[in-house]
């Protein structure tokens, strides 16, 4: 009987990894990040244990959308939120969420694949995401997500 691998937080070992988002589709990109972040690309996967490198962003302005509803969709996506208070109700487009604030499109669509709990939110911080191609962790030497 063989006993289940499971990873001490010393032997976990995180990379930094860029990823250019010019001309990708919002969906597929976001599948690649959420995998990354998660670890599921490394041998020593296991569930529930945070094991996944930390992912920049940058160029998230130039990404593109894709879809049945191709000629439509970006002014029929609408991203919501609500300030709890009564008539805090806002509802945006993607392609305003687009011009406006290019991270959290990006953002919503990665936090949709990963897990809704604590550990979501703790991979959700290692996702730095910026609009142009300029980013503060270039000293890091983040290798590129091929």
């Amino acid at each position: 009987m063989y006993k289940s691998y499971y990873p001490k937080a010393s032997e976990i070992e995180r990379k930094w990894v860029l990823v250019d988002a010019n001309g990708q589709t919002l969906g597929r990109i976001a599948t690649r990040i959420a995998h990354v972040l998660l670890g599921k690309h490394k041998p020593t996967f296991t569930p529930g244990v945070e094991m996944g490198d930390y992912v920049v962003v940058i160029n998230a302005e130039k990404v593109t959308a894709t879809g049945t509803k191709t000629s439509t969709k970006m002014e029929t996506k609408m991203y919501h939120r609500h300030s709890n208070y009564p008539g805090g109700y806002k509802a945006i487009s993607l392609r305003d969420q687009l011009q406006q604030h290019p991270d959290r499109v990006l953002r919503a669509a990665v936090w949709g694949m990963l897990p809704h709990n604590k550990m979501g939110r703790a991979l959700l911080k290692r996702l730095k995401i910026y609009a142009g191609t300029e980013h503060p962790h270039g000293t890091n030497n983040p290798e590129p997500l091929a």
